[in-house]
């Protein structure tokens, strides 16, 4: 399941670029969350606690409760879903990040990704080509039960054995809407690559010119005089 961690986060007022710049001057990082029924609240989180939180986190999904900070020692906790995480291209730098409000009873959309397990038999016996069409899973569940990711044997395909979404097996009380008939993963035969056919090269043979034939009828050809010295 995903692992649930705790984040500090405070009240953000100040919002345009020179607001970001200061905020980045002072180690902190802008976010937002929306969804459920409080409306959208920029917040501010400090760049430390989010690098550490993204560096142990074991997927992509991350369930967090934030411990926000309004001013005055009133402190409110509201559990979110990382949604987004913007990076800066160079460096690498958290730059922005949004979370999605949840309730504990209150069923999550998210994707998880798809892990083979093992290695196929038509792959390691016989050389084949292992297949995975779905890189990611849609799925619906409780935040309690989110998992970080799904897990799929693929030890005993065979050369033109697939798996469908259908034959996955989800933990418990995960569930998916994804086509059942889906195939997600396939052992292909190994690419035999034929080796070019040489063309025996024919001999041409040396043209031979021949004397024209007068053709009957025509006038005779003069014949040119031998001109004497």
């Amino acid at each position: 399941m995903a692992k649930q961690v705790k984040l500090a986060a405070a009240r953000r007022t100040a919002i345009g670029r020179s607001a970001v710049r200061k905020l980045k001057g002072q180690g902190l990082v802008p976010a937002i969350i929306y969804g459920g029924k409080d409306k959208a609240e920029p917040l501010q989180v400090t760049k430390r606690d989010v690098t550490a939180m993204l560096s142990h986190a074991s997927g992509e999904n991350i369930l967090v409760e934030l411990e926000v900070d309004g001013g005055g020692g009133n402190k409110v906790n509201r559990l979110a879903l990382l949604q987004e995480v913007q990076h800066s291209p160079v460096g690498d730098d958290v730059l922005h990040v949004d979370f999605h409000a949840v309730t504990m009873d209150e069923m999550i959309e998210a994707d998880v990704p798809l892990e083979p397990i093992g290695t196929a038999e038509g792959v390691k016996t016989f050389g084949g080509l292992l297949e995975q069409n779905l890189r990611s899973l849609a799925i619906e569940c409780l935040p309690r039960d989110l998992p970080d990711l799904v897990t799929v044997e693929i030890s005993h395909l065979n050369i033109g054995d697939a798996i469908h979404v259908r034959e996955i097996q989800l933990p418990p009380g995960v569930t998916t809407k994804v086509p059942p008939d889906l195939t997600v993963f396939s052992v292909l035969a190994p690419t035999v690559e034929e080796e070019p056919v040489a063309v025996a090269e024919v001999p041409t043979a040396p043209e031979v010119i021949t004397e024209k034939k007068e053709e009957p009828g025509a006038p005779p050809v003069a014949k040119e005089k031998e001109t004497k010295k």
